[in-house]
């Protein structure tokens, strides 16, 4: 990527998404981004950007938006893990998908980094690190949002194979950090853990990186990535009982000791979905989040840091970060 370049990142005004624009900003690079109408500009408060408004379901505007782009980055994705209608995460992620990458194509950009998930991979019953050797089938995932992204991997797979789209895939492993705006799954569990409300926790453990570090793996994949490969954008595994008794630590109070068999959970879990579809609000404990918790969902990022140089500091630094940022924003009560 050089300077004068225009380079297109749709999902900035999320998570994953604002910290890339930040990146390419701190490069001096010519950044784009598209937002919705109805999306909150929050995160791109004090990036020097262009804003476009479209919708990466919307193959015309995407079309518009990458009009002059040379480079694209596509983080932009139905980020939950429960709907009222488990189709709605699949379909919007699997059409924006392909929406964004037929627009791409049509418009000549050069090259593309898309951001899939750890989701896509299979994680294993033995608490082990997975590489990307092991992607899931369509239809293997647990729950709409890792089966919508599954699908979506495996269509930017097969139009590299068959149309020769200049696409590298990132799959980060578990963000955490600053602007975490919405919050995201994993941001909740920190504001309520810091928050004293999570006082037990499952067997289960999950990889943590801070948000820019992935943000930072995006562009090392633009600059070093091999098109039609995948690569783990991780940080550190722990288990959920580590990593609440860190956070405690951060914030001065006593870490959970009260570890809960999952079983018994399962009515809890539906009786909250089944409140969930009547005020439209996402339930702190669903079904599928207990299945996922039956892994250990630890990952690799070895072949990152082989190929691209990527590195990842302690996930402590993120959580203090993530708590540093969700306080000053007054969203811990």
């Amino acid at each position: 990527m050089q300077q004068g370049d225009l380079i297109l990142v749709t999902g900035a005004t999320g998570f994953i998404g604002s910290a890339v624009a930040r990146k390419l900003n701190a490069r001096g690079l010519a950044v784009r981004v598209l937002a919705r109408s109805t999306s909150p500009r929050r995160n791109l408060e004090g990036l020097d950007c262009e804003v476009v408004q479209g919708d990466m379901t919307d193959e015309a505007s995407m079309t518009a938006a990458l009009d002059g782009v040379r480079w694209l980055f596509h983080v932009a994705a139905d980020y939950r893990l429960w709907a009222p209608d488990p189709n709605d995460i699949i379909q919007a992620n699997l059409k924006g998908t392909g929406s964004v990458m037929r627009a791409a194509l049509k418009q000549g950009v050069e090259r593309i980094v898309y951001t899939s998930s750890v989701a896509t991979l299979r994680a294993p019953d033995e608490p082990i690190a997975v590489d990307e050797t092991a992607p899931l089938a369509p239809g293997e995932g647990i729950g709409a949002y890792k089966e919508s992204k599954v699908v979506a991997e495996r269509l930017v797979e097969k139009m590299v194979a068959e149309q020769g789209l200049p696409a590298v895939i990132v799959n980060p492993s578990t963000p955490i950090g600053p602007r975490d705006v919405k919050p995201t799954p994993t941001g909740r569990i920190l504001i309520e853990a810091a928050t004293g409300r999570i006082p037990a926790f499952v067997d289960t453990g999950l990889n943590l990186v801070h948000v820019d570090d992935v943000a930072e793996g995006h562009l090392l994949a633009m600059d070093k990535g091999r098109i039609g490969e995948r690569y783990i954008l991780g940080g550190q595994d722990a288990s959920l009982r580590q990593m609440l008794a860190d956070i405690a630590g951060l914030v001065g109070r006593k870490a959970p000791t009260i570890n809960l068999p999952r079983g018994p959970l399962y009515p809890l879990a539906y009786a909250a979905e089944a409140m969930g579809r009547i005020t439209g609000k996402e339930p702190f404990v669903t079904v599928d989040a207990l299945k996922m918790a039956s892994h250990h969902m630890f990952f690799s990022s070895a072949k990152a840091e082989r190929e691209l140089g990527y590195a990842a500091r302690p996930y402590v630094e993120a959580l203090k970060d993530a708590l540093d940022w969700f306080r000053a924003a007054g969203m811990l009560k």
